[in-house]
Protein backbone atom coordinates (compact mmCIF):
# COMPACT_ATOMS: atom_id res chain seq x y z
CA UNK A 1 0.00 0.00 0.00
CA UNK A 2 2.88 2.79 0.23
CA UNK A 3 2.80 2.59 -3.30
CA UNK A 4 -0.41 4.33 -3.05
CA UNK A 5 0.35 7.52 -0.33
CA UNK A 6 1.48 9.65 -3.61
CA UNK A 7 0.10 7.92 -6.77
CA UNK A 8 -1.83 9.92 -9.59
CA UNK A 9 -3.61 7.95 -12.88
CA UNK A 10 -5.03 10.28 -16.04
CA UNK A 11 -6.20 9.70 -19.49
CA UNK A 12 -6.35 12.93 -21.53
CA UNK A 13 -4.95 14.67 -24.80
CA UNK A 14 -2.10 16.20 -25.38
CA UNK A 15 -2.59 20.25 -25.74
CA UNK A 16 1.00 20.57 -26.78
CA UNK A 17 4.31 18.92 -28.51
CA UNK A 18 6.55 17.97 -25.99
CA UNK A 19 9.07 19.79 -24.89
CA UNK A 20 12.18 18.11 -24.21
CA UNK A 21 15.29 19.36 -23.40
CA UNK A 22 18.76 17.74 -23.07
CA UNK A 23 21.44 17.32 -20.39
CA UNK A 24 25.40 17.13 -20.54
CA UNK A 25 24.79 13.90 -19.23
CA UNK A 26 23.06 12.61 -22.17
CA UNK A 27 20.07 12.71 -19.83
CA UNK A 28 16.20 14.22 -21.07
CA UNK A 29 13.59 16.30 -19.68
CA UNK A 30 10.43 16.08 -21.73
CA UNK A 31 7.85 18.17 -20.55
CA UNK A 32 4.27 17.96 -21.79
CA UNK A 33 0.21 19.23 -20.52
CA UNK A 34 -2.73 17.32 -21.23
CA UNK A 35 -6.52 17.81 -20.76
CA UNK A 36 -8.83 15.98 -19.13
CA UNK A 37 -12.57 16.19 -19.43
CA UNK A 38 -15.36 15.51 -17.22
CA UNK A 39 -18.94 15.90 -18.55
CA UNK A 40 -22.02 16.27 -16.98
CA UNK A 41 -25.73 17.77 -16.61
CA UNK A 42 -26.30 20.82 -14.57
CA UNK A 43 -30.06 21.55 -13.60
CA UNK A 44 -31.56 22.47 -16.53
CA UNK A 45 -30.33 19.32 -18.55
CA UNK A 46 -27.87 21.37 -20.42
CA UNK A 47 -24.83 19.31 -21.03
CA UNK A 48 -21.48 20.79 -19.54
CA UNK A 49 -18.03 19.66 -20.29
CA UNK A 50 -15.45 20.56 -17.59
CA UNK A 51 -11.88 20.44 -18.69
CA UNK A 52 -9.18 20.65 -16.18
CA UNK A 53 -5.17 20.79 -17.52
CA UNK A 54 -2.57 18.88 -15.72
CA UNK A 55 1.47 19.87 -16.48
CA UNK A 56 3.50 16.23 -16.93
CA UNK A 57 7.26 16.39 -16.28
CA UNK A 58 8.89 13.01 -17.89
CA UNK A 59 12.61 11.92 -17.09
CA UNK A 60 15.30 9.82 -19.04
CA UNK A 61 13.77 6.81 -21.13
CA UNK A 62 10.38 7.96 -20.53
CA UNK A 63 11.40 11.85 -21.97
CA UNK A 64 12.92 10.11 -25.06
CA UNK A 65 9.83 7.56 -26.13
CA UNK A 66 7.94 10.98 -25.73
CA UNK A 67 10.01 12.99 -27.97
CA UNK A 68 9.41 10.29 -30.64
CA UNK A 69 5.92 9.10 -29.70
CA UNK A 70 3.46 12.10 -28.95
CA UNK A 71 2.45 15.07 -30.66
CA UNK A 72 -0.38 17.47 -30.10
CA UNK A 73 -3.65 15.81 -29.78
CA UNK A 74 -2.99 12.61 -28.47
CA UNK A 75 -4.41 10.94 -26.08
CA UNK A 76 -2.76 9.27 -23.29
CA UNK A 77 -3.13 7.11 -19.93
CA UNK A 78 -0.13 8.43 -17.29
CA UNK A 79 0.60 7.01 -13.95
CA UNK A 80 3.03 8.96 -11.71
CA UNK A 81 2.94 10.93 -8.77
CA UNK A 82 2.58 14.32 -7.71
CA UNK A 83 5.28 16.92 -7.31
CA UNK A 84 5.22 20.75 -5.83
CA UNK A 85 7.67 23.27 -6.05
CA UNK A 86 8.09 27.09 -5.87
CA UNK A 87 9.85 29.40 -7.79
CA UNK A 88 10.85 32.90 -8.33
CA UNK A 89 9.59 34.63 -11.73
CA UNK A 90 11.54 37.50 -12.98
CA UNK A 91 9.37 40.33 -11.89
CA UNK A 92 10.44 38.62 -8.75
CA UNK A 93 7.25 36.97 -7.30
CA UNK A 94 6.99 33.84 -5.68
CA UNK A 95 5.28 31.27 -7.84
CA UNK A 96 3.96 27.55 -6.64
CA UNK A 97 3.67 24.68 -9.43
CA UNK A 98 2.37 21.16 -8.99
CA UNK A 99 3.23 18.87 -11.81
CA UNK A 100 2.65 14.89 -12.16
CA UNK A 101 6.06 13.26 -12.48
CA UNK A 102 5.31 10.73 -14.92
CA UNK A 103 6.37 6.70 -14.20
CA UNK A 104 4.96 5.37 -17.41
CA UNK A 105 2.59 6.50 -20.14
CA UNK A 106 0.63 4.64 -22.31
CA UNK A 107 -0.43 5.87 -26.35
CA UNK A 108 -4.09 5.18 -25.81
CA UNK A 109 -5.84 6.56 -28.84
CA UNK A 110 -4.80 5.97 -32.20
CA UNK A 111 -6.17 8.58 -34.69
CA UNK A 112 -6.74 7.03 -38.16
CA UNK A 113 -4.49 8.63 -40.68
CA UNK A 114 -5.61 10.95 -43.33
Amino acid sequence: MSTLKNSVRLVGNLGMDPEVKSFDNNRKLAKISIATNETYKNDKGERITDTQWHNLVLWGVQAKLAEDLLKKGDEIAVEGKLSSRSYVDKDGNKRYMTEVVVNEFLKVGLKKQQ
